[in-house]
C-alpha cells in the first residue's frame, strides 16, 4: 500500500474512529485502526466489536492494499506533524513507513486478515434520516438516558420507526424525554430497536450540520451511514450490535390533562435554577418552585451550607402552588432545548411535571420531597 494524503483530511478520519479503540483490550488488533484504500479514498475503520466505526476521506492512492496500524501512535504522529502532506507506505508484513517533510517514522502493525469482519447488511430496510434532525433528537434524549446497568434495556434510546413517525424516548426511571418528527417510512422498513449509549455518543459526534443519513437495521444491529452535503466530503459508517430487551410502556408515565400550564422563558428559568443549584448539597439536591400570582420564586437551602432565593415574573393565575426537582434534572432538557419559550405543566405537588415546546417534544419529571 503506498498513498498520499492531507494532515488535516487523516486527522479527520482517525479521530472520528479512534475515540471506541479501548486501551485495555485483550486483542492487540481492536487497537489498530484498519486502512483499506478505494478509489482516490482511504478507508478507515476501529472496532470494540460491539460498536464499529468507518471514515472514508480524499487520498492519492499509488499502490492500494489494506492493513492495520496503532491507532494511538498513528493519531499523535500525524498531530504533531508540521508539515502539510504525508506519505505512507505499508509492505507486506504490515510495517509503515511514514514521512513527512523532515520526519520520518517507522511503525509496526498487524495484518489486516485479523481484524474483525464487518457486518453485511440487506438493502431492503434502510430509512433516510437528515442527519441534522437525527442529531437534533438525540441532543434532546440522551441526557435522560439510565447508567444503571441492572436496568440494562433503559441503557439506550429507543427508536421507533412507525406510522411516518420518528419517535425517540429515553428514561431512567426519574426523568423521561420523548422527542418526535414526521418522516417517510415504507410498510416494510417499520421498526424499532434500543440503541446503546456507546454508540449514541459516538453517532452524535459522526452527524454533521447538512446531508442525510442512511439507517439500516436487523434483528441484533444497526447501522448509521453519513451521507455529506457536498460531493467528497467525509463521510462515515456507524456500526452497532442493539441492546436487548423489550422497551418499557412509556406512554404510561405521561400525565394526563394538567391542572396548570405555564409559559417561561428558557433562557431566564435555567440561569435561576443555575443559580439555586449552587447552595445545594448530595444530601440536600433540590429546588423549590413556588407558583404564585404572576410569580415564581426558585429557593434552595441546605442548611450546612445556606439558602438561595431567585424570583422570576411570569404569567400565571392559579392557585399558590410548591413542587421540588432535581435541579440538575430540570437544567438537563433546558440546555438541550434552544427554543425561547417552554411550557410547564403541573397538577400537584405529587405528581410528575411536564416540561414541552411547541415543537413535538415533551420531558416528564418526578418532583421530590419537600422537607
Amino acid at each position: 500500500m503506498k498513498l498520499t494524503i492531507a494532515k488535516d483530511q487523516l486527522l479527520v478520519g482517525l479521530q472520528a474512529v479512534q475515540n471506541i479503540v479501548g486501551s485495555r483490550s485483550t486483542l492487540p488488533i481492536l487497537s489498530n485502526v484498519l486502512l483499506e484504500t478505494g478509489d482516490r479514498r482511504l478507508s478507515l475503520t476501529a472496532t470494540d466489536l460491539d460498536v464499529t466505526i468507518t471514515c472514508s476521506v480524499a487520498a492519492t492512492v499509488e499502490q492500494p492494499g489494506r492493513a492495520t496500524l496503532p491507532v494511538k501512535k498513528l493519531v499523535d504522529i500525524t498531530r504533531e506533524l508540521t508539515s502539510t502532506d504525508i506519505e505512507l507506505e505499508i509492505d507486506e508484513k504490515s510495517v509503515a513507513s511514514i514521512r513527512a517533510g523532515s520526519a520520518f517514522f517507522k511503525v509496526n502493525g498487524l495484518a489486516a486478515e485479523e481484524f474483525p469482519p464487518l457486518p453485511v447488511f440487506a438493502q431492503n430496510r434502510t430509512v433516510i434520516i437528515p442527519q441534522d434532525k437525527l442529531k437534533g433528537m438525540l441532543r434532546k434524549t440522551s441526557f435522560a438516558v439510565s447508567t444503571d446497568e441492572s436496568r440494562f434495556v433503559l441503557n439506550g434510546i429507543y427508536i421507533s420507526l412507525k406510522e411516518n413517525k420518528l419517535i425517540l424516548v429515553a428514561t431512567d426511571g426519574r426523568r423521561l424525554a420523548l422527542c418526535e418528527e414526521e418522516l417517510e417510512i415504507s410498510a416494510d422498513n417499520q421498526a424499532d430497536f434500543i440503541l446503546p449509549t456507546k454508540a449514541i455518543n459516538e453517532l452524535t459526534r459522526l452527524l454533521q450540520g447538512g446531508g442525510n443519513v442512511e439507517v439500516k437495521f436487523t434483528e441484533n444491529q444497526a447501522s448509521f451511514a453519513t451521507q455529506p452535503a457536498t460531493e467528497g466530503a467525509v463521510s462515515a459508517i456507524l456500526v452497532t450490535k442493539l441492546v436487548d430487551g423489550v422497551y418499557p410502556n412509556y406512554r404510561q408515565v405521561i400525565p394526563a390533562e394538567p391542572l396548570e400550564r405555564v409559559p417561561l422563558n428558557r433562557e431566564e428559568f435555567l440561569k435561576s435554577l443555575r443559580l439555586a443549584e449552587i447552595m445545594t448539597t448530595d444530601k440536600q439536591n433540590s429546588v423549590k418552585l413556588t407558583f404564585s400570582r404572576n410569580q415564581l420564586a426558585i429557593t434552595a437551602n441546605a442548611p450546612e451550607v445556606g439558602e438561595a432565593r431567585q424570583t422570576v415574573a411570569i404569567k400565571y393565575q392559579g392557585k399558590d402552588f410548591a413542587i421540588a426537582f432535581n435541579p440538575g434534572y430540570l437544567m438537563d432538557p433546558l440546555k438541550a432545548l434552544d427554543t425561547d419559550e417552554v411550557y410547564f405543566e403541573l397538577i400537584d405537588e405529587l405528581s410528575p411535571g411536564v416540561l414541552k415546546t411547541n415543537e413535538p417534544f415533551l420531558y416528564v419529571i418526578m418532583p421530590m420531597r419537600m422537607s
